[in-house]
């Protein structure tokens, strides 16, 4: 099994993986808690969100479909630009550091000898910032109190501004 409850952790094998690298992932208890929901209805088989066959993970296009029902039109949101969301929020933030925020995402390292030398996960970090990142969206989604800012007159943003 990929996923440990107890230990919440989900543990990619490198076989699976785009760089051939096992990839570990911390979840935060928000992402359990949802895990241990979804079980009931697809703990059984081999995917989290089984495709039409059940043989094959739910496709990209799927997912697409699902965001378009939800109300993201073409062009406002994908599936990696949550990851993207995610990952920016995450560097702007200064609480996160960026190497632990690339692990997160499963990207290597690209200076070839610092890559040959470091092979350092940062799991404790990283487990810290998954549980950030999720109290941070169940703050959005309870109405957190947003800061307005205002666009100075004047700049390139003026296009944008209706």
């Amino acid at each position: 099994m990929e996923i440990d409850f107890d230990g919440s952790l989900w543990r990619i094998a490198a076989e699976r993986m785009k760089m051939r690298r096992e990839h570990l992932i911390p979840l935060s208890q928000q992402a359990i808690e949802i895990l241990r929901q979804l079980h009931p209805l697809t703990g059984s088989g081999r995917y989290l969100f089984p495709g039409r066959t059940h043989a094959r993970p739910m496709s990209e296009n799927a997912v697409l479909a699902a965001l378009r029902y939800l109300f993201y039109e073409q062009g406002i949101m994908t599936v990696h630009g949550f990851r993207r969301m995610a990952s920016t929020l995450l560097n702007e933030s200064g609480k996160w550091s960026g190497d632990a925020i690339e692990r997160q995402f499963a990207h290597a390292e690209t200076d070839e000898v610092r890559a040959a030398y470091i092979a350092a996960e940062h799991l404790p970090e990283r487990f810290r910032m998954m549980q950030w990142w999720a109290d941070h969206l169940d703050q959005l989604k309870t109405g957190a109190s947003i800061v307005p800012f205002r666009v100075r007159r004047n700049c390139i943003l003026d296009k944008y501004d209706a």
